[in-house]
């Protein structure tokens, strides 16, 4: 089949164009580049089933040519991240949303086959209920959580008014190679690894007891494509690992000294999927345990040589807007 992935240089979205064209699909991977990078797809370059178009999802009229004879679409391009979504709310709304929108009109137009969108668990805030189920209460913290779960709204009320072929499919907390390396203050992995490379101590957030879903990138991968070959539609999936881990079990696995900052208002003590609708209705469950996935970060932790090193003044910085509103 004939492929469009939005985000496509992206961490998840590179991932997602390796499979696909590993599974014998034509793919066209879209990107502006203000996330995403070429070296992460440079590896298909002068495959003749792979084309990257460097366009952004907000010029509707521009990227509508690219979506011609597509048969899928898996929607992952998006401004990513707290603290700058708190900052610049206009920017991850008009991307987040309206370019949202923009990609499902060109697919409607294009009258493609599938549409799959990429959701955030962040939509669900502080959860009240653990594991966390699809049917839990929406309670977004920040402007990124908000601006992703309007996306997913506006996904399925275009499934639902123009009987589009949609699914949205909730992540959790999802770590790999190639996660992003430099810009703003963000996930945990890529900030520890920075700082191990670098030998800094690595910067815990409260006391580490907080846990997380973290979920292996290629699980992550396998459960867009089994959505998109299931044919179901007007669905919503969380995707997770199946359990949590804490930050402290991260450092052990690690290696390396700590050093304590304070807790951030918004952020949940833990994060964990209910997983059992995915795993019921399409049989999907992950593959790769938390252990393995670190080995496989760490092999692969030269990546991170030039991304910003944070230490606990440059994370207080970072974080001043946070804390200003949030708090």
């Amino acid at each position: 089949m004939k492929v469009l992935v939005t985000g496509g240089a992206g961490f998840i979205g590179s991932h997602l164009v390796d499979r696909l064209i590993a599974d014998g699909h034509e793919v066209i991977a879209l990107d502006n580049l203000a996330v995403g990078r070429r070296e992460n797809i440079a590896h298909h370059e002068q495959n003749p089933r792979f084309s990257f178009i460097e366009a952004d999802i907000r010029q509707r009229e521009y990227i509508g040519q690219y979506f011609a004879g597509i048969d899928y679409v898996f929607h992952l391009a998006a401004l990513a991240d707290i603290v700058p979504s708190i900052v610049n709310p206009v920017g991850y709304y008009t991307t987040n949303v309206l370019g949202t929108m923009n990609v499902l009109e060109c697919a409607r137009a294009a009258q493609v086959k599938r549409f799959v969108y990429v959701a955030s668990s962040s939509c669900y805030g502080i959860p009240e209920i653990y594991p966390t189920p699809e049917t839990a209460a929406i309670n977004p913290e920040y402007p990124y959580a908000l601006t992703k779960y309007l996306g997913e709204e506006t996904v399925l009320h275009w499934g639902k008014v123009y009987k589009m072929p949609v699914v949205s499919v909730r992540f959790f907390n999802i770590f790999g190679p190639r996660a992003r390396t430099s810009g703003t203050y963000g996930a945990v992995f890529g900030v520890f690894l920075a700082q191990k490379i670098h030998n800094q101590p690595f910067t815990v957030v409260g006391d580490g007891t907080q846990t997380r879903d973290f979920t292996y990138v290629t699980d992550a991968v396998d459960a867009l494509v089994t959505c998109a070959n299931s044919g179901i539609s007007q669905e919503i999936f969380n995707v997770g690992s199946g359990g949590t881990h804490s930050v402290n079990r991260l450092v052990e696995l690690l290696g390396g000294d700590v050093i304590h900052i304070p807790k951030r208002p918004g952020e949940p003590d833990a994060t964990f999927a209910d997983i059992t609708k995915i795993r019921t209705m399409l049989g999907w469950y992950p593959r790769v345990s938390f252990e393995e996935g670190v080995r496989n970060m760490l092999a692969h932790i030269d990546a991170w040589r030039n991304a910003p090193v944070w230490n606990e003044a440059a994370i207080h910085d970072a974080t001043k807007d946070w804390f200003k509103y949030l708090g």
